[in-house]
């Protein structure tokens, strides 16, 4: 029986949950054969949003950005070594915009039938649910969603995975 699913996504936000997310995602295209994507999107909706509000000037913007695209393009080494020790090509994308759309745009483009992610932070207040990216990715994903949870059981099956 073929494997229901061919294109992987795991979204990185730099969380120790997502890099969870991203082993797990090398172990599923590993035991599957599916091709595995990994995107890191630089936030820079809510980065304007701090701006407009007068929480960074121009300049502390400009500074910011550098330092997430660094954060960016860290986590995306990281996922392709991880990825490379389990002898697994993974294709690893960085784009900048409001993560939820980016991802959804992703998995239409690129055909992707599976998105992985780290745990879901504990909602405590409905404003943050509104501005929770990974919940809404989980709530408006056009392709089945993978959620990990219990980070220490998935660096162990990694560690165990040949």
């Amino acid at each position: 029986m073929e494997a229901p699913y061919t294109r992987i996504l795991v979204y990185l936000d730099g969380s120790e949950s997502s890099m969870s997310a991203a082993m797990y995602a090398v172990l599923l295209a590993k035991s599957s054969g599916a091709q595995l994507h990994a995107l890191y999107c630089v936030n820079t909706k809510a980065l304007g949003d701090l701006v407009k509000a007068g929480i960074f000037v121009s300049q502390e913007k400009a500074e910011y950005m550098g330092d997430l695209q660094k954060d960016a393009q860290r986590h995306i080494r990281h996922i392709k070594k991880l990825a490379e020790q389990k002898d697994v090509p993974v294709t690893g994308v960085i784009v900048e915009g409001s993560p939820s759309h980016e991802v959804s745009r992703y998995i239409k483009d690129k055909k992707v039938d599976l998105l992985v992610l780290g745990s879901v932070n504990t909602i405590r207040s409905r404003r943050e649910e509104l501005a929770s990216e990974s919940d809404r990715m989980l709530r408006t994903a056009t392709c089945p969603v993978l959620v990990c949870r219990d980070d220490d059981r998935l660096w162990q099956l990694f560690e165990e995975m040949i």
